[in-house]
């Protein structure tokens, strides 16, 4: 019995160790990446390449607060989902803000711009997906970071149609569009994810 307890003590050591070398890595990709797209969207007038930044923004808390919870009781796990939940939708207000603004203040985006960098978010977030594939069942924990990195693939593939939008229509309507979905797929993953951490945290 104590041979068993030790055996699957070490399992979990072993595979914390794991998932916080995951998420040290896809933390430092997403906070340069943010960093990046950011500068990238301004200098494209684009509301669905901000809107995209904002995202890698919200990804980034997001995995520093998960490795904060790698390893703790599934109560911790639960709070922090609740925590990234709030996160998220909080980006998603954000990116709606961000619309708003830009239709008092029209400018045509830079389609150019917009599918270069887009194309680039989408090679960085097929890594991040990549690294957390084996990670998204583990717990709730990694299962809320899987949802991250799953809508920026959504995400990057939505501005590359804007792109492709504004190319052909000569105008920003596509943009804004775009950026209106992807708020909306924000708020309704992030309530998802609070929901499913406030159903823990009274289960617990």
């Amino acid at each position: 019995m104590a041979n068993c307890d030790e055996c699957c003590g070490a399992a979990a050591t072993q595979l914390a160790t794991r998932q916080r070398g995951v998420l040290k890595t896809v933390l430092v990709i997403n906070a340069i990446a943010f960093m990046i797209m950011v500068v990238a969207a301004v200098q494209a007038h684009s509301s669905a390449l901000l809107s995209d930044s904002f995202d890698y923004l919200g990804d980034a808390l997001t995995y520093l607060i998960s490795l904060w919870a790698v390893g703790r009781s599934g109560l911790a796990k639960a709070q922090v989902a609740r925590i990234k939940g709030r996160l998220i939708v909080t980006t998603g207000l954000l990116v709606l803000v961000q619309l708003g603004w830009r239709m008092w203040h029209p400018v045509e985006p830079l389609f150019a711009w917009m599918g270069a960098f887009s194309l680039l978010g989408l090679l960085t977030n097929g890594l991040c997906l990549m690294l957390l594939y084996q990670h998204r069942d583990d717990d709730l924990n990694m299962a809320s970071v899987w949802i991250c990195s799953r809508n920026d693939i959504i995400a990057n593939l939505s501005v590359l149609l804007a792109a492709a939008g504004v190319w052909m229509s000569n105008a920003m309507w596509p943009d804004q569009l775009v950026a209106l979905g992807l708020a909306l797929l924000l708020l309704r993953s992030g309530l998802a994810v609070l929901s499913r951490g406030s159903k823990a945290v009274q289960a617990g």
